[in-house]
């Protein structure tokens, strides 16, 4: 089990203090993040992408990512999201695989359509056609990194004639893929047809929605033959607020929740903790609240906890991620691989294992076959 944080860079109002971060404060206090997560032991530290206010995310996420490789040894990066429907797949093709030499394949990316619908017509997209983008510009990116010398042609961008994206992937190997999405079906076959991983960021949904999207691309995956369905690489996403008890973390985090701009003003702390992944508690509570995600949906590869949001300043962001390390972390981990079928692989594959693969002639076929 990889367990990881990510940052969606809201600039958002600290309703204690009054004090909302502007961008250049928010962008450090990600750096700070990032470089804290690998000392304090999280495998994964990852990023959303986002063109509007009150984001500070990165709208080009491999901008962050390159500054980040170069000052930590050993912490995955990736991405939360990258918007797949409305930036140009051959951008993608050449700024990721750039990343992936970067970072001598310690990367991988995380490609969705994105929760901001004006971002649509912003590139001169149509938002109606949203599954039709990401089915299209996953196809052409895919082409770009496994072929040379590429034509293609397609509805929504101009054809490309004996066309190769430089830099070349990583020996060879492309970047590993997780779909994004909390919502769409659609998204989940696309990650089943190409035998590729599913992020199902799921920290607004209830729990049955969350496991009849995983049980879909279990299925589909398992049928286009890439493994058994409970062989799939899965990853979900998390919420959590801890402190040593609960009370003093229930006390402390109700202001952020009450006044956040996603959620506040609706349903209360305990209903949202209830039907959602949020937890907000003691270190032990946080533990047995995650442990039940593989109840949910077997056993899954990736837990991705959002720590940074609603206005919490960074001096706090940075304590639970040290409470994570000390007490949170080591059980996690220890209770995940005690229960794990050993027929399922603890992480998705890392980039040496994605070569030995393709070398052996095993590496995934769209569709199943040629």
């Amino acid at each position: 089990m990889e367990i990881g944080v990510f940052s969606i860079g809201d600039m958002t109002e600290d309703p204690l203090t009054g004090h909302t971060p502007d961008e250049h404060e928010k962008i450090q206090m990600q750096l700070a993040i990032a470089k804290h997560a690998e000392e304090v032991g999280f495998d994964v530290f990852a990023v959303g992408q986002h063109h509007n206010p009150p984001f500070a995310a990165p709208g080009n996420p491999p901008v962050l990512l390159a500054y980040l490789a170069a000052v930590t040894k050993k912490i995955k990066l990736s991405t939360a999201v990258t918007l797949i429907t409305t930036m140009d797949p051959v951008r993608l093709a050449e700024d990721y695989a750039y990343l992936q030499h970067l970072t001598e394949g310690r990367m991988d990316l995380a490609l969705g359509r994105g929760n901001t619908g004006p971002v649509y017509p912003w590139f001169g997209r149509d938002i109606r056609k949203g599954i039709e983008l990401a089915i299209e510009n996953y196809d052409l990116l895919y082409r770009l990194w496994h072929n040379e010398n590429l034509n293609w042609h397609g509805e929504f961008r101009t054809p490309l004639n004996h066309f190769t994206s430089m830099p070349r992937p990583l020996d060879g190997v492309a970047p590993f893929v997780w779909h994004a999405s909390i919502r769409s079906p659609e998204t989940a076959e696309q990650a089943a047809y190409y035998g590729d991983g599913f992020f199902h960021n799921n920290i607004f949904w209830n729990k049955e929605h969350v496991i009849n999207m995983v049980n879909l691309y279990r299925q589909r995956y398992e049928f286009y033959g890439h493994g058994k369905a409970k062989q799939a690489y899965v990853a979900l996403g998390a919420q959590a607020y801890v402190a040593k008890n609960s009370q003093d973390a229930v006390r402390e985090f109700r202001p952020y929740f009450d006044n956040a701009p996603v959620y506040g003003h609706g349903p209360s702390l305990e209903d949202f903790s209830e039907i959602t992944p949020l937890t907000v508690g003691s270190p032990q509570e946080i533990i047995d609240r995650t442990l039940t995600f593989r109840d949910w949906v077997g056993d899954y590869q990736r837990t991705l906890f959002l720590i940074d949001h609603a206005g919490l300043p960074l001096k706090t962001v940075l304590n639970q991620m040290d409470i994570f390390g000390a007490d949170i972390l080591p059980t996690l981990r220890k209770e995940f691989e005690s229960r794990r079928d050993p027929e399922v692989p603890a992480t998705a594959p890392s980039h040496a294992a994605m070569v030995e693969l393709a070398q052996a002639g095993h590496a995934p076929i769209p569709g199943g076959n040629k």
